[in-house]
């Protein structure tokens, strides 16, 4: 009987917590002419591709997504590269204060990101860095290498040092070393953080909305969270369509890469 009620409940708890997913669906799906705020639990009709192309002409959604893709797919591969250059360094290589040395590149993210933006707006101003693709790539790939440090330290703790030493012995230079046998090695924590920070950098709309401007350079977060202001209340199902769409990349991603990221996280707790 205790199974049965335990089973019972986690049924229940299951369906409450799909309940946002199925008002997401149901209203992202109805034609926007159609949208009640009475009835947003009863579906009617279909027009999630329709609301899609709404939202793609209003927010011209093409410019920002290519300009998203670049900055999640540089920002992340920079980030992992530096975190694991670091880790090498302070692990493998024994890098003087090095356990300082992580605490310096790890600490920053103690700070909420809300206390950067000010800062951050004013030196970007100045710098001619406000509103550029190279701008949002540095600010990105900086945000990505402290995980990625602290995961490819852990992991690098957990390889044997006299690998290493052998190499050295055989005539390898550390920078060889670390090309040809560490960071082959550690190909599944990589692909572990780079899938995270993907994700983080896709879905980001704070850097974006305040370091970006143009619709050639702002991030795909940061355009459609311009469609609430353009099409007012009835814009609800085509900001759910628009949100559901542009979710629909880090979806696969995960899908797609799911042992890879359960492996290189469970390496890098090491």
């Amino acid at each position: 009987m205790s199974g049965f009620v335990r089973r019972a409940v986690l049924v229940v708890l299951g369906l409450i917590w799909l309940l946002p997913t199925y008002l997401l669906l149901v209203n992202a799906t109805r034609p926007a002419t159609e949208y009640d705020a009475d009835k947003i639990w009863t579906p009617s009709g279909f027009g999630f591709v329709e609301n899609v192309k709404i939202a793609w002409e209003a927010a011209q959604l093409g410019e920002s997504i290519g300009s998203t893709a670049l900055y999640a797919i540089v920002s992340p591969a920079a980030g992992v590269l530096l975190g694991a250059l670091a880790g090498y360094a302070i692990v493998v290589l024994r890098l003087r204060a090095g356990f300082w040395w992580f605490m310096l590149i790890f600490g920053g993210t103690i700070f909420p990101t809300q206390m950067l933006i000010i800062p951050l707006f004013l030196g970007y101003s100045t710098n001619m860095l406000y509103d550029t693709r190279s701008g949002l790539i540095l600010i990105y790939t900086a945000v990505c290498v402290p995980l990625a440090a602290f995961v490819l330290r852990n992991f690098f703790t957990g390889i044997a040092y006299s690998i290493y030493e052998a190499a050295r012995t055989d005539g390898a230079s550390s920078w060889r070393i670390f090309w040809r046998i560490y960071l082959p090695m550690a190909l599944p924590a990589l692909g572990a953080v780079f899938i995270l920070e993907f994700t983080f950098i896709w879905n980001d709309l704070l850097f974006g909305l305040t370091l970006s401007q143009s619709e050639s350079v702002r991030p795909i977060m940061t355009a459609v969270s311009s469609l609430s202001s353009a099409y007012g209340g009835k814009s609800i199902p085509v900001v759910l369509a628009a949100g559901l769409f542009i979710s629909l990349p880090t979806i696969l991603l995960f899908l797609l890469t799911q042992r890879l990221f359960a492996r290189g996280l469970a390496l890098g707790q090491y």
